[in-house]
């Protein structure tokens, strides 16, 4: 599974993109489930944010959502932040 995360917005305004592939990862089902629950909860369109908010692309294996800050679910608060870290 790829999972990517596109991090836009922000009082900088500076984007941030990260992806991680968990082919042969012994932790890729934990990833799976985190990856499936965030991107249930994402929007086909990018919503309205806040000023100097972040916005985010969330892509799994094809599948792209949008979210937002404040309004992020904490299986997408807790993908983007371990996708971010961990990915190149």
């Amino acid at each position: 599974m790829r999972i990517q995360v596109r991090r836009t917005g922000g009082f900088a305004g500076i984007e941030r993109q990260a992806e991680v592939d968990t082919s042969g990862r012994p932790d890729a089902p934990e990833w799976h489930a985190l990856a499936e629950r965030a991107v249930a909860a994402g929007r086909g369109t990018p919503p309205a944010g806040v000023p100097d908010g972040f916005r985010y692309t969330i892509t799994v294996d094809g599948r792209t959502v949008h979210c937002a800050d404040p309004r992020l679910t904490e299986e997408q608060r807790r993908l983007i932040s371990r996708v971010l870290k961990e990915g190149a």
